[in-house]
């Protein structure tokens, strides 16, 4: 059967196998057959790139039961649920009860599983670091069949390398989860033109104490207009009465679903080229920044944007896309974003969505992707052309100090990857020390050297 990331470049021909207990899988693990080939886990297939495919592929999607909620010694609620649990379902069943994610990805589909392995972050990183930086303990079957309850203060080795770690590990089983309290389902979004790139990372400083801010960013704009940008940020709206007027359960939620648009078919190719993204990057920018303002909108627009849009991957045709995203510490984030942005406007590469946000101070995590500083993020049809524009970029992300994302990437070198990830050589003693036969092991991490 053939499967790709979410990018849908590359693909693979996998054995697919979905157990529907941990016991199912621990039973598998200690036999000759599947567990012959290499193996990773699959949760919802949302990476973008390679790291969840391999040639036998563990869905977790029936491991996706709730198990309890509890109250720290801190006073927070801590959820622990199974790790094919969608963060979708996750929310229908705690925003009732006046809790929310602390982090959220720009998708809701992903998996509580593939959020830890790829310690996802969202658009609060600046305060509230990645996603597990609010994970209480993460249960991980090895490849023996051991199962290893692991938090930061006991197996603590194991808990850093399996938080952002890729499915490299082990199998996540499941996970407890700290929770915030919701003051309202609405976002009180507050949206600023800036006039360039510098504009742009001013205003993201002097609101560094917005709780969300993300901005969009016109990557084709050349000149003194270069990286001109829409800011957004938002808080949530406070409300006494929240737990009332937010609880939708999920009636509510699934009703916002049914408001979502679907792209029924593969887009041409042809329609994405320079002159089409260059002309909707132009008028978007317009359109916004006369519409620059302050206004409240649903957590679901304001999370998910993309989401309204279903198999929106389809827009960029057959062959797929690349998402290319980069993060640069804070002292050479201008220099390096503005050397990217030149490098693919000249080459005539564009995207219809370039992200850009900042981010907080680094984890212990060994191959967590935030460093303190900003991360771009472009996205690429896919086409032969690409590929000698991609390793420039890599240059000049190496040459400033920084690093691509292990959840997007789907074709950097193994080079780069030593270069940019200083905590490689530990997270490989570890992975030998917990799977010193290298039953784990991706496409990805093949190619980068990790197994």
């Amino acid at each position: 059967m053939g499967f790709s990331g979410w990018g849908r470049y590359p693909t693979s021909e996998s054995r697919l196998i979905a157990p529907v207990s941990a016991a199912e899988v621990e039973a598998n693990l200690g036999s000759s057959e599947p567990w012959d080939t290499p193996v990773i886990a699959r949760g919802a297939g949302r990476s973008y790139g390679d790291s969840a495919l391999s040639e036998t592929l563990i869905s977790t999607r029936y491991l996706d039961n709730f198990s309890s909620f509890t109250t720290s010694a801190s006073g927070h609620t801590v959820l622990r649920c199974a790790s094919g649990m969608s963060l979708e379902k996750v929310l229908e069943t705690i925003i009732p009860k006046g809790l929310f994610l602390p982090v959220l990805p720009g998708t809701k589909a992903v998996t509580i599983g593939g959020a830890i392995a790829a310690d996802v972050h969202g658009k609060n990183h600046h305060i509230d670091g990645s996603f597990c930086d609010h994970v209480a303990s993460v249960r991980v079957m090895l490849a023996t069949g051991e199962v290893i309850d692991c938090h930061r203060e006991s197996n603590a080795e194991l808990f850093h390398a399996t938080c952002g770690g890729m499915g490299l590990t082990g199998i996540i089983l499941d996970a407890a989860i700290k929770l915030m309290p919701l003051s309202s389902l609405d976002i009180a979004q507050r949206s600023l033109a800036a006039g360039n790139l510098q504009d742009c990372m001013d205003l993201m400083e002097e609101h560094d104490d917005a709780k969300y801010s993300v901005a969009w960013i016109d990557c084709l704009a050349t000149g003194a207009a270069q990286g001109r940008s829409v800011l957004y940020l938002g808080e949530h709206v406070d409300e006494q009465d929240a737990r009332e007027k937010s609880k939708p359960g999920r009636k509510g939620l699934r009703a916002i679903q049914r408001s979502e648009l679907n792209i029924p078919f593969d887009a041409p190719s042809i329609l994405l080229n320079k002159y089409t993204m260059a002309g909707f990057n132009s008028a978007y920018y317009a359109l916004q920044k006369r519409r620059a303002t302050t206004k409240r909108i649903a957590y679901d627009s304001f999370f998910f944007p993309l989401e309204r849009l279903r198999n929106w991957n389809r827009l960029y045709g057959a062959k797929g896309f690349l998402q290319y995203q980069l993060a640069l510490p804070q002292e050479s984030a201008h220099a390096g974003i503005s050397a990217i942005l030149s490098c693919a406007s000249q080459a005539g590469k564009g995207s219809f969505l370039s992200v850009l946000k900042k981010f907080g101070k680094a984890n212990s995590n060994l191959l967590s992707f935030p460093i303190e500083g900003y991360t771009l993020a472009l996205d690429f049809k896919y086409e032969a052309s690409l590929f000698p524009l991609l390793d420039k970029l890599d240059t000049l992300v190496l040459d400033h100090g920084g690093r691509l994302y292990l959840a997007k990437d789907a074709r950097m070198s193994k080079e780069c990857f030593q270069q940019s990830y200083g905590q490689w050589e530990r997270f490989a003693e570890l992975r030998q020390k917990f799977d010193p036969k290298g039953k784990f092991s991706s496409l990805q991490s093949r190619r980068l050297g990790l197994s």
